[in-house]
């Protein structure tokens, strides 16, 4: 595809309204020191500036006419036509040969699996459980003990590992399967909230690969499945106008399912979008 320069200016100009449409609150927080324990999240876990996601890029095999500045930009090489750049998947490739297994060993092997839709948001009360102090300054919403009880109560079914990591010594043998970081590509599956938000990480990694819109519509995701990750949390976020999702009731696990179900089928759509991206319709690295 060749897109002339007044097209793909338009496109950048477009993604830059939209992102800073999307980084504007966290901007204007970050201005005046203050933090928020909702969404500092997608940008100090995801360590990505709203400045990356304000980058424009075409995607894989996508030729930019009149692009001399673009020239020197990482992961981009020659096109067709003079002064003509596109994203080369195949340098990438090279470059990174690991990160470009990892991204899409993960992508195809989580796309593969049914999802799982039995976890009711439990890892964030594994990470506080029998704990004196935690990891956000927010009081949790039933008390200690209250938390601890709901613990108990239940079977935790965390197939995360990068959310698994965080949990109490105490809650760790609770849990149905004692991860690794090596056996992350094994487990991983779709209905995961995090292996949703996922998406995002893993279309920054790509850079130029990815579309700047689809690199956008991860990020939204992340921000969506976030706010229902913190509300069937156990934390009162009632300063912060978050209304819990009460996942200790049977109405509040219906809830959450729900919504973790439409999250899955966001992220499904998304992680085909990003793999053809990348690699073309056909698996192989885009032309």
């Amino acid at each position: 595809m060749l897109l002339p320069r007044d097209e793909w200016r338009r496109r950048e100009h477009e993604h830059h309204r939209r992102a800073d449409a999307l980084t504007a609150a966290h901007r204007d927080r970050a201005a005046r020191g203050e933090k928020h324990p909702v969404w500092d999240f997608l940008f100090t876990y995801y360590s990505y500036k709203p400045a990356q996601l304000r980058r424009w890029h075409p995607g894989a095999g996508v030729e930019l006419q009149e692009a001399p500045e673009r020239a020197q930009w990482r992961w981009y090489g020659p096109g067709s036509t003079a002064e003509g750049v596109r994203p080369d998947a195949e340098r990438f490739a090279r470059e990174k040969p690991e990160l470009a297994r990892l991204v899409a060993l993960m992508l195809r092997r989580t796309a593969s699996r049914p999802g799982q839709f039995g976890c009711f948001g439990l890892h964030e009360w594994a990470m506080v459980y029998r704990a004196d102090e935690h990891r956000h300054a927010v009081p949790l919403r039933l008390g200690r003990e209250g938390t601890d009880a709901v613990v108990d109560a239940h079977e935790l079914r965390c197939t995360h590992f990068d959310a698994f990591r965080f949990f109490t010594p105490d809650a760790v043998p609770r849990n149905r399967t004692a991860l690794t970081r090596e056996d992350q590509p094994l487990l991983e599956q779709p209905g995961c909230l995090h292996a949703g938000m996922d998406l995002y990480k893993w279309a920054v990694k790509l850079g130029p690969l990815i579309p700047g819109e689809l690199l956008l519509d991860t990020f939204e995701l992340a921000r969506d499945i976030r706010l229902l990750d913190m509300q069937a949390a156990p934390y009162d976020l009632s300063a912060w106008e978050v209304e819990p999702v009460r996942i200790e009731t049977t109405e509040g696990k219906a809830e959450y399912v729900r919504r973790q179900r439409g999250f899955a089928e966001r992220g499904a759509a998304l992680r085909a979008a990003l793999l053809t991206a990348w690699l073309g319709p056909d698996g192989r690295l885009a032309a």
